[in-house]
């Protein structure tokens, strides 16, 4: 994973309250854009504070309400990506880090397994120092399966999605560092038996299995943290990326400048009409 000569830009949002979460996604398509115009990688790395992440096929739910409730009910707010995949969990201990990349010239450059494996790699990068071996493969019973899951002995801490837009590449990982990851599979996994009822399981959604996922911290059999991890995955970008400080003047001077303002009103007046289907259902 040499990028040496890559100039790249660091972001950092923490403990996102429900009232913002839309942000860290209109953020995505926003830093997407300024990584084509400007030809560097953004990083960003943002937690939440208990969010159910549902995708948009997951608004296609045969009882929609009920899947509400029960979200609300297991103490978590709904809200809706603007991307494809299905639901996952995102609280205190999960930490989500996006790669943001420029489009290459040739798309074949970064084919989609191409950015996965990045990603990848990046996060073998970050946990160099201990004796362990992460694979790559759908874990089917995890909610939002795909199949560049990342487990280690078989349980899932990790998945990985992308976002394609025409100037940017977003290769996004959520990571189950601490806290109760049984709990987190077992809101989805309510979730999903409310809102399907018999249908558990079947039309492309998952038949969760909260014991087939784990985090880092138990797999790892160490104390980790959310902020531990986001050190480590620091130093990944430090040792391979060029983060010099007038790239990062720049980028700061980008996200208070007029247009982000404006952009950044346009994208979220466009992800609440995405989000207009909960806040009724809510209801």
């Amino acid at each position: 994973m040499t990028q040496l000569n890559q100039s790249a830009v660091l972001l950092e949002h923490i403990n996102i309250p429900s009232q913002k979460a839309l942000e860290p996604f209109i953020y995505t398509d926003l830093l997407a854009e300024y990584a084509g115009n400007e030809q560097l990688t953004c990083f960003h790395f943002w937690t939440m504070t208990n969010e159910l992440i549902l995708g948009m096929q997951d608004t296609r739910v045969t009882m929609l309400d009920k899947g509400i409730s029960s979200i609300l009910t297991n103490g978590y707010q709904p809200v809706v990506r603007n991307s494809g995949g299905l639901a996952v969990v995102a609280d205190e201990g999960v930490l989500n880090f996006t790669m943001i990349l420029p489009q290459p010239e040739i798309k074949s450059d970064l084919s989609i397994d191409n950015g996965y494996e990045l990603m990848k790699q990046m996060i073998e990068t970050a946990l160099a120092d201990f004796d362990c071996q992460i694979d790559a493969f759908e874990v089917s019973d995890s909610y939002c399966p795909g199949e560049f899951d990342l487990s280690i002995n078989g349980k899932k801490f990790a998945g990985i999605s992308q976002r394609r837009i025409k100037k940017g590449i977003a290769i996004m990982i959520y990571l189950s560092v601490n806290g109760d990851q049984n709990k987190r599979g077992s809101l989805v996994r309510d979730f999903y038996q409310v809102s399907l009822g018999d249908k558990f399981g079947q039309d492309k959604f998952p038949p969760v299995n909260p014991d087939s996922m784990a985090n880092l911290s138990d797999l790892l059999e160490t104390s980790l943290s959310v902020s531990d991890m986001t050190s480590r995955l620091l130093g990944a970008i430090e040792a391979n990326y060029n983060l010099d400080q007038s790239s990062q003047e720049e980028f700061q001077h980008f996200l208070a400048s007029e247009d982000f303002e404006n952009s950044f009103k346009h994208q979220e007046e466009r992800m609440k009409r995405r989000n207009e289907i909960i806040n009724w259902e809510a209801l």
